[in-house]
């Protein structure tokens, strides 16, 4: 028996809880998708959903699962709340950036401020935390300003920044 997550992201979506679902298990090499629900006569009445429809997609990314609901137009995503992808690398930084922004809006500092679905992500370097913490308040100082420059967070010039004198 598979042991319960404590907390699991639920995202809303309109009605494409299933496409995105199989978007993101795409995206993440290390996935798995669990299950799909679909409405009933009780649940479609109550909701106004077409019964016979998706109404959860359960699935997993890098050990974290998740289930998406299509519960129509009532809520709608905020950049408020948003996923942090951890990157050790430039290669997975460039991946993940052109993979989840591809249909969406880029933003600014490593902020996908949505993709195509409307999902808010953070596309971040694991060195940038080091950086920034350093102890050196005019280092730390010199990698806040070039992050703050860039869009698509570019580790050399994070570190070229912090060398600088």
């Amino acid at each position: 028996m598979q042991k319960i997550q404590k907390i699991t992201p639920f995202l809303w979506f309109d009605d494409k809880a299933e496409e995105a679902m199989n978007f993101y298990a795409t995206v993440f090499k290390n996935s798995k998708i669990l299950g799909v629900s679909r409405y009933g006569a009780a649940g479609a009445k109550a909701s106004g959903m077409p019964e016979g429809s998706v109404m959860t997609a359960s699935f997993e990314l890098e050990g974290l699962q998740f289930t998406a609901i299509n519960g129509g137009d009532f809520f709608k995503f905020s950049g408020a709340i948003s996923f942090v992808v951890n990157c050790e690398t430039q290669e997975e930084v460039d991946y993940y950036w052109e993979k989840l922004s591809e249909g969406g809006e880029k933003g600014q500092c490593g902020w996908i401020n949505h993709d195509k679905f409307g999902v808010t992500w953070q596309i971040v370097p694991t060195v940038l935390e080091t950086l920034i913490a350093d102890p050196d308040p005019q280092k730390a100082g010199r990698v806040m300003e070039a992050m703050l420059k860039m869009t698509k967070i570019i580790i050399a010039d994070l570190q070229k920044a912090a060398e600088q004198k």
